[in-house]
């Protein structure tokens, strides 16, 4: 069964137990796509209004890639299950002889570096989220900032956690050069977005705290 067909109990049942997946990427995605989900669930509660007339088209076109990006999130919760897979094959060959362990290093970093890809593109994902978290929360309703700001939170979490879930792999890749390009990307992504998500963060706050 697919990672998305399964209940919300039933994924946090998985998600507590021994089974390799889903775990750290998969949530990361999933929690990504809820912060997305919430940020669209404002621009719906926007739109159709007279008050916001103004930015209707512009609402609009946020809730489409709203829908588009949720959707792409939904998918990198199966696929972080499916990449991790060659990892968990590789970790298990032998490795009795010379030969073997040759075979297996080889394996090993194959599998260790596209098990990077799917977090990096959760992280692109979640760095989307929070742009369309900022501008809903500059646009949307007032009704529903505080979901703007929530949408904001969890994206920003996503991030991070789909971050680590390239570092931990990057650690143990011998092709170092690649390990930092990796790396690289990855903390570039959190230098940029996350100042971002703590500032609609701190705007919402501020708003809803006003007398």
């Amino acid at each position: 069964m697919e990672m998305m067909d399964l209940s919300c109990r039933q994924f946090l049942s998985d998600l507590a137990g021994k089974a390799p997946a889903p775990g750290g990427g998969g949530a990361a995605a999933l929690v990504g796509a809820a912060g997305v989900a919430l940020g669209n669930m404002v621009g719906s509660l926007t739109t159709g209004k007279k008050k916001y007339a103004a930015v209707e088209a512009e609402i609009q076109s946020l809730n489409a890639r709203a829908e588009t990006l949720r959707r792409e999130l939904e998918e990198l919760v199966q696929a972080d299950a499916e990449g991790f897979a060659p990892l968990a094959a590789a970790y298990g060959m032998p490795k009795d002889t010379p030969e073997q362990q040759a075979h297996k290093a080889a394996v090993l970093e194959t599998a260790l570096n596209t098990a990077c890809a799917v977090p990096l593109q959760i992280m692109g994902c979640c760095a989307e989220g929070i742009l369309l978290a900022e501008e809903y929360a500059a646009k949307g309703s007032v009704l529903a900032l505080s979901d703007a700001g929530c949408a904001a939170v969890l994206c920003k979490a996503a991030l991070q956690a789909a971050s680590l879930n390239v570092f931990v792999n990057t650690k143990l890749m011998t092709d170092r050069s690649r390990a930092e390009q990796l790396n690289q990307q990855a903390q570039g992504l959190l230098e940029r977005y996350l100042p971002c998500a703590d500032a609609v963060f701190t705007r919402v706050d501020r708003r809803l705290r006003e007398d």
